[in-house]
Parts: C-alpha cells; structure tokens; sequence
C-alpha cells in the first residue's frame, strides 16, 4: 500500500507552507530531500479534495480574465525498459473503477457527440478520450482525465459560479483555447473544460493546435536559445557522469534486465519507474532479479538533485527566458486588449507539457516551485480595481498556492504595497523589456541573435 503524504489543512483554509520551507537551525544540516515523498506529489493521485487561493481578492476588485497553462495529466510511460514487462496498466474509462469522479460518466457520454466542434488540422482525427484496455505509448490513463475533471470543477466554482466569469449564455469569441498534437494534451483540455462549461455546446469548441511545444508559434526561429538548450544537455550529462551512486544503480538494473548499461540508460528508466510507482504497481523482475525500491530512490534523488543544481548554474534559464518569451507576449497582449474593454478571450486554456510548464516557471523568477506534476496548472488571473477602474493587476497561481510576489518582476513591489497583487503594468514591462536585459539586448529578435560575450 502507498501512503501518500498530504499537507494539512488549517482552520483558515490555508495550505501551511512545506516543512522543507521552514528556515532550518544554523547548527543543523537542511533536511534532505525524501526522492519517495517528492514522488508522490509529482504523482499527484486524486485523494483529498484541493484547497486553492485562485479568485482570492479584496470586494471591491473584478475579475476579468483567466488564462489557464496546464500539463497533461498521468499518462502511460513515453519508454519502455527492454526486456521487462511493460506495466499492466487499462486505458478504458470505467466510473466504478478509482480514481473515479462523479461526472466521469456524463464526460465519456458528452465526448462521444464531439463531432462539430472545430478541431484544427491533425486534432480532429485524434480520440476525444482514452480507450484502450492495454495503454498505448504515452496514452492519458484515468488517472489523468480524472485529475482534469477535479481541475476543471475547482476552477468552475471559483471562476463561474462565484465570480461569474463567463455567463451561461457564453460565446465561442470568449473562449482561447489551444493545445500540442497529442492525445493526451487533447483529451487532458477537454476533461478540464467538460467540467469548466458541464455539457458546453460542442459548436462553440475552437481547439487549436499548437506545433510547438514551447508555444512559439510564429516566432520559433531563435539561434541562441537552441544554443543555451545545448549547453545546459551538456550540464546534465557532466552531472550524471560525475554521480557514481547513480553508476552502480544504472550498472546493476542493467545486469538483471540484462543488456549494455549504456542501452538501459538511454531508455529512460524513471519514466517508466514513475509509472509504476503512480500506479502502485509492482517494478519489474526478471530471472535474474528485481528492480527495487532502492534502484528507484537513487535515480529520483539524482533527478532532484540535477533540477536544484540547474537552478543554480543559471543556462535553463537563459534557454527559458528566450523560450517562453513568444507564449507570454501572446499572454501580455491578450491581458492589455481586455484592459482596455475588450470581451473576447477572457477565459484561455494552453494544454501543454512539463517542457512547456517548467521553463514558463523559470523564465517568471519563481525558483521555489516544483518541477511540474501530473496535471500541474499554472494560472494568470487579471482583475480591475473597482475604486479606480482604469487601473488593472494580475496575480499568478501555481497548483493553487499564489506566486505572484515570487516573481523577478513584482518581488521588490511587494515589499513596498499593501495590495494584495501586481501591477498588470510590471508584467508588460518584464515581457516586452526587461527580459532581453540579460542579453544586453532591447529585443526577442536581437536577444535570439547576440552571442554571449
């Protein structure tokens, strides 16, 4: 049985923040980091309804739109380890089977009427939600529609029925919505959005696709952040090399699989480890042995320790700053229109991927948050002050905890303001400026082209 951890809720409602948060004793090492735990939260198994801080704000304050970026959810390993047994995992959707959600059923029943909506290009030839008996490569499980519905109905409670977003009679121009060519980011959006808008009316669905999955769209071309992608794969590979607890692990798994260690490293053990493990399903054996618990700590604590060191060595986060740039001007523009009185796409959904989430997260300064897990959501709430309409903030929310004063670009406002949120101008500012300072450059196109000195 896996006993997953969960925070403690106080009386006020509020998340504490994590042990690991708290400042340690001078005297006494920081605690380590237990790979198991960190696991589980990556995991991020239904269990306990969520608390979040989205729609938190004083009265007098409006809402006036949401963009929502989200990673997939649980999905079937993208590897496999040779010569094992792939894990034993059914992709049909069956509401008596957990985790399960109430509108489970009406979901499956609402997708298979799908047939108007406006699906670009390749998206309409994709499944609507996930249906094998034996996972495909990569296949969103139940797990993953379920930790969507859960999304989906939290933001709905929030967005909707409290601070009345849209209203029922909602347009197709009030919605953005967009997402990667796979199924999964497809059905993972559209589990989200069934709870969202419950049985919304298929002709008013306008998915886009996204071919990129930075979400670069137009502005893909940019030699430099291909080159800091480059070097931070050579930090990567200098750190696994120089891990030799990490050696011995891959050296051992190797002999009882029973094939070259460089060939099972290269399978990516801990994705399909992972699986297992989110599954509660047994790792594999084979004659020779079994891959253990013990394999599987060691190579998530290298994982840990590899996101904590490119924290550090500040390269992911060049490649983040010029990778995420075209996604948050498209996000900056859409939150300046509708400031100025625009209507139309006030509630945005992008389906994306960890390599989506994770660099949006470095690139906005905030070091703290974890790597993103299954069904992770990062949102950007706009709201007007009420008392001086003219005047717009924005407040950012990861997996429900608000962010937004851990950002490079409102940190030092926080300290100055009582108001509970940011300048919608100190975000623009950042996005249209103070990103390509780094670079010594005043442009994306510039900061795209100038080699390090």
């Amino acid at each position: 049985v896996h006993l997953i951890p969960v925070n403690p809720i106080r009386e006020d409602g509020l998340n504490p923040k994590s042990r690991k948060r708290i400042m340690p004793d001078l005297l006494t090492e920081p605690p380590a980091v237990d790979p198991v735990y960190e696991a589980h939260v990556y995991c991020n198994v239904p269990t306990i309804a969520e608390r979040s801080m989205e729609g938190h704000a004083p009265h007098y304050f409006k809402l006036v739109s949401v963009q929502v970026l989200i990673r997939h959810g649980d999905r079937y390993p993208l590897y496999a380890i040779p010569k094992t047994k792939r894990p034993d995992i059914d992709c049909m959707l069956l509401p008596g089977r957990k985790p399960s959600h109430p509108q489970l059923e009406a979901f499956i029943k609402h997708m298979s009427k799908g047939s108007a909506a406006q699906l670009d290009g390749s998206l309409s030839s994709l499944p609507r939600y996930p249906s094998h008996s034996f996972c495909e490569m990569g296949e969103l499980t139940q797990t993953g529609v379920v930790q969507h519905l859960r999304n989906g109905q939290l933001l709905r409670e929030i967005y909707i029925n409290k601070h009345k977003l849209l209203l029922s009679d909602w347009t197709a121009k009030q919605l953005y919505l967009e997402t990667t060519g796979k199924s999964r980011t497809l059905q993972s959006a559209l589990a989200l959005l069934y709870t969202f808008l419950p049985d919304f009316d298929w002709k008013k669905i306008n998915m886009r696709h996204q071919w990129s999955t930075i979400f670069c769209s137009g502005s893909c071309d940019c030699p430099m952040r291909n080159h800091y992608l480059e070097e931070e794969q050579r930090r990567q590979y200098s750190l696994r090399v120089k891990n030799s607890d990490l050696e011995k692990i891959y050296v051992d798994m190797a002999k009882i699989v029973g094939i070259p260690t460089r060939q099972l490293r290269a399978s990516n053990p801990i994705d399909s480890l992972l699986c297992y493990f989110c599954h509660n399903v047994s790792f594999p054996c084979t004659k020779t042995g079994c891959i253990g618990m013990e394999h599987f700590k060691v190579i998530k604590r290298h994982q840990l320790e590899d996101e904590r060191e490119r924290q550090e060595k500040k390269l992911y986060f060049l490649y983040a700053l010029l990778a995420t740039h075209p996604l948050l001007n498209q996000t900056v523009n859409r939150l300046q229109r509708i400031a100025e009185g625009k209507k139309e796409e006030v509630f945005v959904l992008y389906s994306a991927h960890d390599v989506t989430l994770s660099p949006v997260l470095s690139a906005l300064g905030i070091t703290e948050a974890r790597f993103p897990r299954f069904a992770a959501r990062l949102v950007f709430e706009l709201w007007q002050d009420g008392k001086r309409p003219k005047e717009h903030f924005i407040r950012i929310l990861y997996n429900g905890a608000d962010v937004t004063f851990q950002t490079s670009f409102c940190k030092d406002y926080y300290k100055r303001s009582s108001k509970p949120m940011c300048p919608l101008e100190k975000f623009v500012n950042f996005v249209k400026r103070d990103m390509f300072l780094v670079f010594n450059s005043t442009s994306y196109y510039d900061a795209c082209r100038r080699r390090p000195l």
